[in-house]
């Protein structure tokens, strides 16, 4: 290893301490005025230094007054306004990101707690999410340490966050089972749509997972549609449907018992009109009606769908809300047998829990412009 040289690219500090570090771990005998001269003689000589300086200290001193260390402070904070943090998600690392950006505030030195914090807010990704999670986690931080406490904290909750087409399953919270469908086959009752059931417990399996969607980045409670899409079955989503067989007109029955059929299919496939099928669901904390914040992965929900026709078949934009359940009702086709979906407006309880987990979370590009 050779002697650093210093011609204004690093931080004085850092750089004397490089020396002194160096010439100790070379030769114990060193004096200081050994380190001093030697450090002179490492300086560049486009730098000026002063003749009278006789101590380490005064050598610091000169090179933090010299022009070359006014550009160096100001190059790093260009570069702090520069930084952009990238999730992990999209290929980022947060390690590498706090060690780039604690660098930076040291190389301009950077010490006050609130300049460091506006810093970090301007390197975030410019989203409801980050900008309303950062300033609640950051108004009562006091030291550097704390700062990059709390920015992990937010990074590992955003880590979490149920995205726009991120893959999903749902768990059934009673039974342990997730919510499926098997590809191709069908109800031998009711609408003869897609059959949905209870399955997989454990583990989610292929006929498990679901593309959630909701058109915009995240998904926010009391306030937020979503469609399920089932994956194996590609264009196929969770709904309900109302229409009419042999004289009769509603929405059809699950195979067990009275509750709401629920099925998956796509308009593309309904004979009748499109317009009575109803894929779009809401979401609720399961305990907390008045829930505040974002979806995010081992959120405990209820999960409903509108009514939006009479049995008349009237429109009804405010017909009634019936809730996802499952139980250990079973239902059967051919040797096969199934624990059944339906929807139902009875009173709530644990069977209309479901736990919604993160498979996969969706990488969004966000326009920065």
């Amino acid at each position: 290893m050779d002697l650093p040289k210093y011609n204004g690219n690093i931080h004085p500090d850092e750089w004397v301490n490089d020396i002194q570090k160096y010439l100790k771990l070379k030769n114990n005998n060193y004096s200081i005025n050994d380190y001093l001269e030697i450090a002179k003689t490492l300086v560049d000589t486009n730098i000026s230094l002063p003749t009278e300086i006789d101590t380490i200290e005064k050598l610091r001193n000169a090179l933090k007054e010299d022009i070359s260390f006014t550009v160096f402070k100001s190059t790093n904070k260009r570069k702090l306004q520069l930084l952009k943090y990238i999730p992990e998600s999209k290929g980022g690392d947060t390690s590498k990101f706090i060690s780039n950006f604690l660098k930076l505030c040291y190389n301009a030195e950077i010490n006050d707690i609130e300049e460091q914090r506006n810093y970090l807010y301007k390197s975030l990704p410019m989203n409801n999410y980050f900008s309303s999670e950062f300033y609640k986690k950051m108004k009562d931080v006091n030291s550097v340490n704390e700062l990059i406490k709390e920015f992990e904290d937010i990074i590992v909750k955003e880590s979490n966050l149920i995205k726009d087409e991120s893959i999903v399953a749902l768990k059934h919270i009673a039974t342990g089972k997730y919510l499926s469908s098997f590809e191709n086959l069908h109800y031998r009752t009711g609408s003869k749509f897609q059959l949905i059931f209870a399955g997989s417990p454990a583990v989610p399996d292929p006929n498990s997972l679901w593309k959630i969607k909701f058109g915009k980045e995240l998904a926010t409670y009391n306030n937020t549609s979503i469609k399920l899409q089932h994956i194996k079955s590609s264009n196929k989503f969770l709904g309900i449907y109302y229409g009419g067989y042999k004289g009769y007109y509603g929405y059809y029955k699950s195979p067990s018992n009275n509750y709401t059929e629920v099925s998956c299919n796509s308009t593309n496939h309904i004979s009748n009109s499109s317009k009575y099928w109803n894929d779009n669901w809401k979401f609720n904390d399961s305990k907390l009606e008045s829930r505040q914040g974002y979806l995010k992965s081992n959120d405990i929900i209820n999960i409903s769908v509108k009514k939006l026709y009479d049995d008349r078949g009237d429109y009804t934009p405010n017909g009634p809300v019936e809730f996802l359940r499952s139980h250990d009702i079973k239902f059967t086709i051919g040797n096969d047998t199934f624990q059944e979906v339906v929807c139902h407006n009875e009173r709530l309880g644990g069977n209309d829990e479901w736990c919604i987990e993160l498979i996969k979370q969706h990488i969004w590009t966000i326009d920065t412009k």
